[in-house]
């Protein structure tokens, strides 16, 4: 890897639930030697793109972060354009929305929308990635990616986050196919032991998944005709959202969709 992919994946170490580390930890954490972090670091700071911060001297993300952002969502508009749909899809079925992106590889949350509607709901301000093998985005998002990309991540080790997280590929490989033909992944208690979920995807223009947007309930609460509700619901937030990012459905799975609604 070249100094750049170094330089930035210690971006990539930065977390919601670990947003200021020190040097130590962050050529601990990025597995690199100290002086080699530290001239990275000097560098990325010298950018914007971290800055150092109170007495202990730890390193947080810097402001160019958030101009590269600005300048992103005014050229693309992407998660602000998105939102009002986001929410309109939790006030609806009564529970968690949220939307994820594709971004290096990972499967990043975008952003989420909170239904008011109980007084306990899912939660996700420190979830910085969503493991493609446990979670219904993940599903629905590697159900149409290419074989290499699928390979890569079912060749890892699938680590079993709850009792009934699915870690055989084979099997794995048997619900994409099915996600693959129908547009639509569900996940019952594979994350978190109390919590169901079900995803669309998201095309590009090109016709290319670039994410999922999901719906994360409370397992207890979940009635055959609530599952019913949120799915037609969630098939028309991921067309209306990929229509607004200028995407476009594969026919196969707008005639899956329209059926399934």
């Amino acid at each position: 890897m070249g100094t750049v992919g170094k330089a930035l994946e210690l971006l990539d170490v930065f977390t919601r639930s670990r947003p200021l580390i020190g040097l130590s930890d962050l050529a601990r954490l990025a597995q690199l030697n100290k002086a080699t972090c530290f001239r990275l670091v000097q560098e990325l700071c010298d950018y914007g793109l971290l800055e150092q911060v109170g007495s202990s001297r730890e390193y947080r993300l810097g402001p160019s972060v958030l101009r590269l952002a600005a300048q992103r969502e005014a050229q693309v508009p992407t998660r602000d354009a998105a939102m009002p749909i986001l929410q309109e899809l939790a006030n609806a079925t009564g529970e968690t929305a949220h939307m994820s992106l594709i971004m290096a590889s990972v499967l990043r949350p975008l952003a989420v929308a909170y239904s008011t509607a109980y007084a306990t709901r899912v939660t996700m301000e420190d979830t910085d990635s969503l493991p493609f093998h446990a979670t219904s985005s993940g599903l629905a998002v590697l159900a149409f990616q290419s074989e290499a990309f699928v390979a890569a991540q079912l060749d890892k080790p699938l680590v079993k986050l709850a009792v009934r997280t699915e870690t055989n590929p084979a099997n794995l490989r048997d619900r994409l196919a099915h996600i693959t033909k129908s547009g639509v992944a569900e996940s019952a208690g594979a994350y978190e032991t109390d919590v169901n979920s079900m995803a669309v995807p998201l095309f590009d223009a090109f016709g290319s998944c670039i994410g999922a947007v999901s719906v994360a309930a409370i397992a207890s609460r979940q009635s055959s005709e609530q599952i019913t509700h949120t799915r037609a619901t969630l098939i028309q937030a991921g067309r209306k959202i990929t229509k607004l990012w200028g995407g476009s459905v594969p026919p196969a799975i707008a005639t899956a969709w329209q059926t399934a609604a």
